[in-house]
């Protein structure tokens, strides 16, 4: 152990362990489809005491309630520790969500409807990122004057003498001829 290290690993660590778990994934997709599967199998199972009187929000598809807050709790799930697979799981939710509205006390009124969709949405349309490139990656372009890059205009300009249309993949096209003829 180092001077500087205390020896375990403190909150920091672990703070930046999930940053960079929760990066690579569609988390707040998985976390709104997770979220809106609770309301919509809760409710239909929900008893409310008033003093001596019960109010029971159950419906005849109870069972159905549950299979739907459960297969949406899954999915939200699945976004997170399969996101291979996230667009099935968005568009799942998203037809799960307009199942719940009828059979499910209005989707968990509209709470669970909501949530459902939203994250369903978010997961379709989440892309991973790409990573970055290391520096000695960066190639240059051989027709394009390094000056050009660090003057800080906008497009790189091409060197004097240089044809602005000619590039290495249009040189290999016509043979190497000049693009004037």
């Amino acid at each position: 152990m180092s001077a500087e290290s205390t020896g375990s690993r403190g909150f920091t660590y672990w703070r930046l362990r999930f940053r960079v778990w929760r990066g690579t994934r569609p988390f707040w997709a998985g976390l709104f489809t997770l979220l809106g599967g609770l309301p919509i199998s809760y409710f239909p199972y929900a008893q409310l005491h008033l003093g001596n009187l019960t109010l029971a929000m159950s419906t005849t598809a109870g069972a159905g309630s549950l299979i739907i807050g459960v297969l949406l709790v899954t999915l939200g799930l699945t976004m997170w520790f399969h996101s291979i697979v996230r667009v099935f799981a968005g568009v799942a939710a998203i037809l799960l969500a307009l199942v719940s509205i009828p059979v499910s006390n209005i989707g968990g009124f509209l709470l669970g409807f909501l949530f459902a969709l939203i994250g369903g949405a978010l997961s379709i349309s989440w892309a991973p990122g790409k990573p970055p490139r290391p520096a000695a990656e960066h190639h240059h372009t051989p027709h394009l004057s390094p000056e050009s890059h660090s003057a800080g205009e906008p497009f790189p300009v091409p060197r004097d003498g240089e044809d602005p249309n000619v590039t290495e993949t249009t040189a290999q096209a016509n043979g190497g001829r000049n693009s004037a003829g």
